[in-house]
């Protein structure tokens, strides 16, 4: 395995995301609760954790949150052994769903001893290959917090990938009034920071849990379990041998075509319940297939509304590599699968061998093969006009501003942050053509 990655779970929703990632990653390079290795044959665990003197395995990561509350679940919880006390960084009041409080006042004093703790996590690397992000674009926290750390990230960290799995507003389930708010001015401040960020929805994952697996009321372990199934899938092929192997770096160099369009839309499949398994055949092209099909994608777009950029396939388990070419050659006669012009073969395939595990007890079924397709789609551009319509409702109005401007924020920054935004959208506009 070539460099190391270390991950930055920041926010309410990073956080819990951070504890279904790490429960999963524990199950699949076979490490117990408190830290020891069942397997000491097993290498693949090199890249996401490092071990101690005393024989402990320890995850590379970093948690921070401005209110305790999460990060004392798992200082409490059943993985309390795993993680080293310095990863985790909590502070005494939170940022009030507001962005400025978590990138100018709060959160602007964490952010240097987040940034130290990271440090200190890459000292004990031999080579940084990435950091991958965890958080939230409509919390206080995730947005404000989230944007600090990841500029000084990328000034301490000159060309080092940085890829995100953020929380997206949803079209219809909002938690807070100012999402639209945090969510224009994350992107605006770390759009050229970033390397590549995956969205999740809420409500996509509703459905998913709703449609597929029959939860009609899920929790937020069942979505965050399904979560940590896409964030396994992407980063298999950095973990596990296989045929086709891919690099942190590799995500950036066929995804983004262009610096400013690295957004890509995710899709997961097979998403069935443990009753199911066993009555339902998944060869590789029904699952590359469903991997195409709206009700599989973890944010509300309809791909009919524009053109695929570029397509990255991360296979699991058994797949005949003959059966993989068959099924892409399949789908590219498909009328309703469209690439632009200037990308014409426009997939990318990685293939591992370990098959996808699930959680005892959860939802979701393991299968002996999966996929993650990661594609960037110029519909994602609908997404950003359905936030940027939020956004100037409400700034219209000049509503809850005062709020912003209290914590050393300027009212240009917010001109700057819709213009941002609004260009981000006409700029999906033009590469999907």
């Amino acid at each position: 395995m070539s460099g190391e990655i270390i991950l930055v779970q920041m926010g309410q929703a990073g956080v819990q995301m951070g504890n279904a990632i790490w429960e999963l990653f524990c199950m699949e390079h076979l490490i117990y609760p408190d830290g020891r290795l069942a397997d000491p044959a097993e290498e693949g665990h090199n890249v996401l954790f490092y071990e101690t003197p005393s024989g402990q395995v320890v995850p590379r990561v970093v948690f921070a949150d401005l209110e305790p509350t999460c990060i004392d679940e798992i200082r409490i919880g059943a993985y309390r052994q795993l993680f080293g006390p310095e990863s985790m960084i909590t502070g005494k009041e939170d940022a009030a769903s507001n962005f400025a409080r978590g990138y100018y006042s709060v959160g602007n004093e964490m952010s240097e001893l987040c940034c130290e703790r990271i440090r200190r996590q890459s000292e004990k690397c031999n080579r940084v290959q990435g950091f991958i992000i965890f958080r939230s674009f409509g919390g206080g926290t995730g947005s404000g917090l989230g944007a600090n750390v990841i500029s000084k990230i990328q000034r301490d960290f000159d060309r080092t990938a940085i890829v995100e799995f953020c929380v997206y507003p949803s079209p219809r389930i909002s938690p807070i009034i100012v999402e639209p708010y945090n969510a224009v001015l994350t992107t605006h401040s770390t759009i050229n920071s970033g390397s590549c960020t995956f969205f999740f929805d809420n409500q996509s994952i509703y459905d998913m849990c709703n449609e597929h697996l029959n939860v009609q009321e899920p929790t937020y372990t069942s979505l965050n379990r399904l979560v940590a199934q896409v964030v396994s899938g992407v980063t298999s092929s950095l973990r596990f041998p296989g045929s086709l192997t891919m690099q942190l770096l590799d995500f950036q160099t066929n995804l983004i075509p262009f610096p400013r369009i690295h957004f890509p839309l995710v899709s997961f499949a097979p998403i069935m319940p443990p009753s199911q398994v066993a009555y339902e055949p998944i060869s590789t092209l029904q699952l590359i297939k469903a991997a195409f099909q709206p009700n599989h994608q973890m944010i509300k777009i309809d791909p009919k509304d524009g053109n695929y950029m570029a397509c990255s396939i991360f296979l699991r388990g058994d797949v005949p590599p003959n059966d993989v070419n068959n099924a892409i050659g399949q789908m590219k006669s498909v009328r309703d699968v469209k690439f632009v012009e200037y990308s014409p073969s426009g997939f990318k395939v990685g293939h591992c061998y370990p098959p996808m595990l699930f959680v005892p007890g959860g939802e979701l079924a393991g299968s002996p093969r999966s996929l993650v397709m990661v594609s960037n789609h110029s519909a994602i551009g609908t997404a950003w006009a359905r936030l940027n319509s939020k956004y100037d409702l409400m700034f219209s109005k000049r509503a809850f501003v005062h709020h912003y401007v209290g914590e050393g924020m300027e009212e240009i920054e917010f001109h700057e942050a819709q213009a941002d935004l609004k260009q981000l959208e006409e700029d999906y506009k033009i590469a999907g053509t």
